[in-house]
């Protein structure tokens, strides 16, 4: 009886260490199942993404959402971890950005949470853009943000939008870019409110001639108020502005590159045919030149024009103004 007894034991123990050993074998097959093609992040992660988790979805639709953008491998694992968490039902909609891959616990967690992981873009548009030029911009560096849509509602406000160093979030859209850059514009203007109104020029003509001498007048110093000074003159004695860089916001093309036939255009924007300053700015003018416009120095000059080294010359008469342009240009 005793060596059955101690037989069976021996037989028991054997199948235990069988039976543990087959367990833990079947542990690790299904972890690693589980780790492979359930926790682990998609190939596809989406990182520096905006992924969208639309307000009011489920728990489900919120899985289903994130496994079709890629974040989680599973919609069901994403819902049973969320569960387990004890957050199922508290769920933050939004817009999430991740800067490295998460596994799924990390991605319950922080939709659970709404750690949003969105920081502001740090964006320079300069002096002088266009609305054409800041559409790139934006685009390149905010996803929300439609070119097509900002286009049709900025070239409208050409001019008016404000050039500067901006902060956004990566998920602002064309909206708020231009109701922030419209709003920055506004609060430069309020500052000279007061001078514009005492120098007898609209806002609208102020802020073309502006953006003419964002782009005419790249030289030092006083430059851009003398340069006003002349331009206004032109206008005040009905002589055509003569300048070349409208061309660049309609042709793209600037003095060296513009034809007989570019010069001869019947376009609003070609100084040389049509008198009065352009339809539209021709860009967007920074503080300074909108300073220059309002208060220019006054002179008799009606003609400049500035040598290689970027020294402005400047002439009360036609007849010297060729003479130092051969000085200065021809030779």
């Amino acid at each position: 009886m005793d060596r059955l007894q101690l037989r069976l034991s021996e037989r028991w123990v054997e199948h235990t260490n069988r039976r543990t050993l087959v367990i833990i074998i079947v542990i690790g097959i299904i972890a690693t199942f589980s780790y492979l093609f359930l926790i682990r992040p998609p190939d596809n992660f989406p990182l520096d993404h905006l992924v969208s988790v639309p307000d009011g979805q489920s728990l489900k639709q919120i899985g289903d959402t994130l496994q079709k953008q890629g974040v989680v491998r599973s919609s069901l694992a994403f819902r049973v971890m969320a569960t387990i968490l004890g957050k199922g039902r508290h769920m933050r909609a939004g817009d999430y950005l991740f800067k490295e891959p998460q596994e799924l616990f990390s991605v319950a967690r922080t939709i659970s949470i709404g750690a949003y992981g969105l920081e502001p873009i740090h964006i320079r548009i300069p002096e002088g853009a266009t609305t054409r030029q800041m559409a790139v911009i934006f685009r390149s560096q905010l996803e929300r943000f439609d070119q097509a849509n900002f286009l049709v509602q900025a070239q409208p406000m050409e001019g008016y939008l404000f050039p500067d160093t901006y902060f956004f979030l990566p998920n602002a859209t064309e909206e708020t870019v231009i109701k922030t850059m419209r709003q920055n514009f506004d609060a430069h203007i309020t500052e000279i409110q007061d001078q514009i109104e005492a120098s007898g020029h609209s806002l609208s003509d102020i802020i073309i001639m502006a953006s003419i001498l964002e782009r005419e007048a790249t030289g030092k110093g006083d430059d851009r108020q003398k340069i006003a000074g002349v331009l206004w003159n032109r206008l005040s004695k009905n002589m055509p502005l003569q300048v070349d860089v409208t061309f660049l916001y309609t042709v793209g093309k600037g003095t060296f590159d513009l034809t007989r036939q570019d010069l001869k255009s019947d376009s609003p924007y070609n100084t040389y045919t049509h008198k009065g300053l352009p339809p539209t700015p021709i860009g967007s003018p920074s503080m300074n030149a909108i300073e220059a416009a309002v208060d220019p120095i006054k002179s008799d000059y009606l003609f400049y024009l500035a040598d290689e080294n970027g020294v402005t010359h400047y002439s009360k008469t036609y007849q010297q103004h060729l003479i130092k342009k051969d000085a200065y240009i021809d030779n």
